[in-house]
């Protein structure tokens, strides 16, 4: 809850709680109006207006120190992150920690599509290169596709300063099947630095 909420929970104004807490009015103003960030605040500060409300410091946090949102990477850090795991951890003990840590499902029901498919396709394609059998618990997302191709950066790049389309034609040509299933040009998951 912010100051405010408890503010008018209380009935209490602004003026009041400077008055009772000490604090200066412009501090109350600029805590209320967001233009001060109340984590930014001096315990000093936090515990007058916690004693004044009659609330724990904690309370007065407690928006601010919900658990943050996650965030997400570009789609070409992601790639890299995963090729380097790749190359870290070997094809099978990757195949392993991924179907293990449910990450593809975790990530689809998160909405973040292209990153699902992209760690399937990572999975399908060293299944493949080690004689292994499909896992059918992604059957289900295997159908999907995104709805326009998704090209390495340096492709988009490339095509843009050269104002061709001859790298996105090549790199079309050597995807690698389980990721253009997907709709995804990714045709180098072994090359990295």
């Amino acid at each position: 809850m912010t100051v405010n909420a408890m503010l008018n929970q209380k009935n209490m104004t602004k003026y009041r709680l400077a008055k009772e807490s000490g604090l200066p009015h412009a501090t109350i103003s600029d805590i209320c109006s967001g233009k001060t960030q109340i984590e930014k605040c001096s315990g000093e500060t936090l515990y007058r207006i916690a004693k004044v409300l009659s609330v724990s410091i904690e309370d007065l946090l407690r928006d601010r120190l919900e658990e943050p949102k996650e965030h997400r990477s570009s789609f070409d850090v992601f790639k890299s992150n995963v090729c380097h795991r790749v190359k870290d951890m070997g094809d099978l003990d990757f195949i392993i920690a991924t179907l293990e840590s449910n990450a593809i499902r975790e990530y689809y029901q998160k909405k973040w599509i292209a990153e699902a498919l992209y760690l399937l396709a990572m999975v399908d394609y060293l299944s493949r290169l080690n004689d292994l059998p499909l896992c059918n618990e992604y059957d289900d997302l295997r159908g999907k596709r995104l709805a326009k191709p998704l090209y390495p950066m340096s492709v988009v790049m490339a095509d843009a300063l050269s104002q061709t389309t001859k790298h996105a034609e090549s790199s079309y040509q050597k995807a690698i099947p389980e990721f253009l299933r997907f709709n995804i040009i990714e045709s180098e998951i072994r090359n990295v630095v």
